[in-house]
């Protein structure tokens, strides 16, 4: 056998804890702001010091274990994870021994009960715990106390360390290693966790054998293990599999366990593993929010953001290890601080005004462990992090979290989601609304594919709702260009259905036609049997305008379908396109939004609105439209996706609140196709994509009884007003 050689310094021979600290305690006595200049860090200390003088007048309260997430004793106990770990980074700074003697008599306090707790009274099915209903909790709260004990134990009796360790630390940490080896052991969110809170523990008490196991696993082979977890969950680009919400939720324990290896076993060089994989999947959760909330992708609560305590973790350490100043920028937009040297020196260089601003950007972000499976592609009109921009989930499935939307589409605009993903079906600890479980409609209609703008056969869900078929397939990507005037993405996949090859291209373009970029996008279906093709659109805002005569039913509704998640959208209305072209407008704050499409003879446009077969109102109400035909041979549905206009209710004008696009046509030569778009000013603009077989080869599409051509994988045919501006 094999065995990693890893070098550990006993943590009992270290002075300054377990992760690197770069400055120096405070004397005990000396406030922080008369060290640092006024900062977000000083402001962030001064209300942990206020709220913590209230709450350490008593002992903590320790509740017996009843309640599942969301309860009284869950979040009484998580409370005081948190507590004891301010607890412990405050006697760090200040050296304040009533710190440490408030936190060395509440883990006594604890020692003294957690023996006696058998399992949970609520515990989940899967991996249950003691303090809480399932382990994951246990090792957050163990990886919260290690940290604390590890900031305190200096101060400690031999009487008080040897209770603690021996009730507290220990007993928890076998319970979550050797009593839990399927987490443990398990390459997933839950096993880091597992393995950092342990492998803290390890250091914290000076007990090697604990750390080589949460490096290892179990067996110490490599074959699990924290840095087998390094190896498998993230993607050379720093992607994390599951999607930026699970990747938000993974960070802490990654980064705060790898700075204690840092400092404890630096010949393992933890932050330089596979490329310095953990500071790039810092950077890559950065790039994947809009807005300060990350992209909803899979099962994610759309309220988590930047701002969350992971990456106010990770921007710090970050910061620490790079220096680079356009992460002060994301500092900016947190305005929030952790009390970590780390986070203080960041807060520091921040008001000293050293921020520059962060590389917001066009990218394409590989998916799985080697970056073959798909990819997450993020188009950005600007640097601005509030500008028009598109995300294109042409990513592997996600694990059980992963939602049936390959290749599905999300738009945001002046710092909205205008085009939506609806997120997971959950409310998070909120114990009266299903116990804080994920709800019964999270897999019966927010995983399924009509809940998402990704396209739909025959009303039924990719890989037919099946998540180990999905597990095993990712779409093909083709190009991604990343220009001035055109940011392009492209992928198929042919396993979603058993008969039907489904392909997308997104374009984003900068025109004079138009007063700002444009999105083109060209969705496809290839069979040569009958389906049903619907193209969803759940949009954000209120309806305005349809170049069609549409009405909605004043007295009765049905639900559009009886399974796959249909069965959850209410049927408002149908209408039939004028000439081929449909065209739905929207307005959301102040900004107008067209949707323009050419669409096969015989499309529909149906109207919908969630919340049908909802007895409960589990669900958000949001409107969308979809495109709806039927055909035998495949289907191509091209759309414009347009901001436009100013609406002003404060000084009442508006402007613009009608779309420029007067006709969107789709020819194809071979397999090289030509997206004409004419104005309603006269001018035409048009995106020719080469055949996926000879993307660098010469490219003729017949239109209208001209040959349009090019060479490469795309040309834009810019505008007469485009050429006459640049001139």
């Amino acid at each position: 056998m094999i065995r990693l050689a890893l070098t550990f310094i006993p943590v009992m021979a270290l002075t300054a804890g377990l992760t690197a600290c770069n400055e120096p305690a405070q004397s005990s006595g000396e406030s922080v702001s008369q060290s640092t200049t006024i900062n977000g860090f000083d402001r962030t200390f001064k209300a942990a010091e206020a709220k913590l003088e209230k709450l350490m007048v008593q002992p903590l309260t320790i509740p017996v274990p009843k309640d599942p997430g969301g309860g009284y004793t869950h979040e009484t106990h998580k409370a005081n994870g948190f507590l004891l770990y301010d607890v412990g980074q405050l006697y760090k700074l200040t050296g304040e021994k009533k710190y440490a003697d408030f936190a060395s008599q509440a883990m006594m306090d604890y020692a003294q009960v957690y023996p006696s707790w058998e399992l949970h009274p609520a515990k989940k099915e899967q991996s249950p715990g003691r303090m809480f209903w399932q382990n994951l909790n246990e090792s957050m709260f163990l990886l919260n106390v290690a940290q604390c004990y590890d900031a305190i134990k200096d101060t400690l009796s031999e009487a008080q360390r040897e209770k603690i360790e021996t009730d507290l630390l220990r007993n928890m940490a076998d319970f979550l290693s050797v009593g839990a080896p399927e987490t443990f052991n398990k390459v997933h969110n839950h096993g880091t966790w597992a393995t950092a809170a342990v492998g803290l523990t390890g250091y914290a008490i000076g007990d090697d054998e604990y750390v080589e196991k949460a490096l290892l696993g179990l067996d110490k082979s490599g074959k699990a293990g924290f840095l087998k977890q390094m190896d498998v969950l993230f993607s050379p680009d720093g992607y994390y599999n599951e999607g930026p919400y699970y990747h938000r939720f993974a960070l802490k324990p990654f980064v705060i366990f790898a700075q204690a290896v840092e400092k404890n076993s630096p010949d393992l060089k933890i932050f330089e593993k596979r490329d310095g994989i953990l500071k790039k999947a810092i950077y890559s959760l950065i790039q994947q929010n809009y807005g300060g909330l990350f992209f909803p992708i899979n099962d994610a609560i759309k309220e988590k953001g930047i701002r969350t305590d992971e990456l106010l973790n990770g921007v710090a350490i970050a910061y620490d290890l790079t220096g680079d100043t356009g992460l002060l920028s994301v500092a900016a937009e947190q305005d929030k601080f952790v009390l970590t040297p780390e986070s203080r020196k960041l807060a520091r260089d921040l008001a000293a005004g050293k921020a520059t601003p962060f590389d917001y950007k066009s990218m394409r972000l590989g998916d799985g462990q080697s970056g073959t499976e798909g990819a997450l592609d993020i188009l950005r009109a600007s640097k601005d992090p509030n500008g028009l921009a598109v995300v294109v989930k042409n990513t592997s499935q996600g694990l059980g979290h992963g939602h049936f939307d390959k290749m599905g589409l999300l738009v945001y605009d002046a710092g909205h989601e205008i085009l939506r993903d609806y997120g997971a079906a959950r409310f998070l600890n909120v114990e009266a609304k299903y116990g804080g479980h994920y709800l019964p409609e999270n897999n019966k209609y927010a995983k399924q594919t009509v809940a998402h703008n990704a396209l739909v056969v025959d009303e039924t869900s990719h890989f037919n709702g099946d998540v180990r078929i999905g597990n095993q397939h990712a779409p093909e990507l083709f190009d991604f260009i990343d220009k001035e005037n055109i940011k392009l993405t492209s992928a198929e996949i042919s396993t979603a259905y058993d008969d039907v090859r489904l392909g997308r291209s997104v374009a984003m373009i900068n025109d004079a036609a138009f007063s700002g970029p444009i999105i083109i996008d060209l969705v496809e279906a290839h069979s040569e049997n009958a389906h049903r093709y619907d193209l969803p659109f759940h949009y954000n805002g209120h309806l305005i305008h349809t170049n069609f005569e549409v009405q909605a039913d004043p007295l009765t509704r049905a639900p559009l379908g009886d399974g796959n998640g249909y069965q959850y959208l209410w049927k408002l209305a149908e209408a039939e396109p004028l000439q081929g072209l449909s065209q739905v407008t929207w307005l959301l704050d102040r900004k107008f939004y067209s949707v323009t499409s050419a669409v096969p003879a015989g499309t529909k446009v149906v109207f919908t609105q969630i919340g049908a077969n909802d007895p409960n109102f589990n669900l958000k109400p949001e409107p969308g439209f979809m495109l709806r035909t039927k055909t035998n041979d495949g289907v191509s549905f091209v759309s414009v996706i347009e901001p436009h206009g100013d609406y002003n209710p404060t000084v009442e004008y508006t402007i613009g609140s009608y779309s420029q696009v007067k006709a969107v046509s789709h020819f194809e030569g071979g397999a090289a196709e030509y997206i004409r778009i004419e104005t309603k000013d006269g001018n035409v603009i048009g995106l020719g994509l080469g055949a996926e077989d000879n993307p660098s080869g010469t490219h003729n599409v017949e239109v209208d009884g001209e040959t349009i051509s090019w060479t490469g994988a795309y040309k834009v045919f810019h505008s007469i007003a485009h050429t006459k501006e640049k001139n």
